[in-house]
């Protein structure tokens, strides 16, 4: 099985070299960056199971990046910046983006949050063995794949790890493909953004953790709902959370 490949974009030599050496020394292959559009050019060449994204770059800035990446990429985006504010976390998870981590960072923390982005992008996209034969990564051995869930306009195919609208195959990434597929198999149960959170992102709640939520929940809304200012699929509960009916 081949090694994971981590796109490293940041316009600081020493610390795409520090993560580089980090990184590779945990199994990884690495490829670098020091600006967006350099990033640009490498997703549309090569798959990657994970981008690492630094935010104030010359020329393109890591938004515009992640947003630019977004139209030809699903791949985990983890944020990588000194900018700590709310709203810039608010932003970056906006533009597409699946974590934010603070610099000055801990190494642990950043091999911890890599492996978790990389692990959930590789089951609910289906990259290990599995997958080839058209069962699920999550199915236990000898399984038969199920019948794919229908929902309102959508169809979700746990086999291939795909939905669709009609005929329409959406472009989701893998933490709004497994926030829809918890909501949509538990359907008419409530959800708090803290269940939501621990269930999808699989680590403790945190505060702040909530904007995050709200944010993937917009971005998933405009992508399956036909009016996303008035969702039908997925409801907010006010007070207490959200669910699919």
């Amino acid at each position: 099985m081949e090694p994971s490949r981590i796109l490293i974009v940041d316009d600081n030599a020493e610390i795409r070299e520090i993560i580089h050496i980090l990184l590779e020394g945990e199994g990884f292959d690495i490829e670098e960056a020091d600006d967006g559009q350099r990033a640009l050019d490498l997703t549309k060449k090569l798959d990657f199971d994970l981008i690492i994204l630094d935010i104030m770059m010359p020329g393109l800035n890591g938004y515009q990046t992640c947003i630019e990446i977004r139209k030809n990429s699903n791949a985990p985006i983890l944020f990588l910046s000194a900018r700590t504010k709310d709203s810039d976390k608010t932003l970056g998870f906006s533009s597409g983006g699946d974590d934010y981590l603070a610099k000055p960072f801990s190494y642990n923390e950043l091999i911890s949050r890599a492996k978790a982005l990389i692990r959930r992008y590789q089951v609910y996209r289906g990259k290990d063995a599995l997958s080839e034969s058209g069962i699920s990564a999550n199915a236990p051995a000898g399984s038969i794949p199920a019948e794919p869930l229908v929902f309102h306009h959508l169809k979700i195919d746990e086999a291939k790890e795909e939905v669709t609208s009609g005929q329409i195959p959406l472009e989701l990434t893998d933490t709004e493909y497994a926030m829809l597929l918890l909501l949509v198999k538990h359907r008419r149960q409530i959800f708090s953004a803290q269940h939501l959170y621990e269930s999808v992102w699989n680590e403790p709640y945190y505060y702040g953790a909530n904007n995050t939520v709200m944010v993937h929940i917009r971005n998933l809304r405009l992508k399956i709902e036909k009016d996303p200012k008035n969702p039908a699929l997925i409801k907010t509960i006010w007070g207490k959370g959200y669910r699919c009916d």
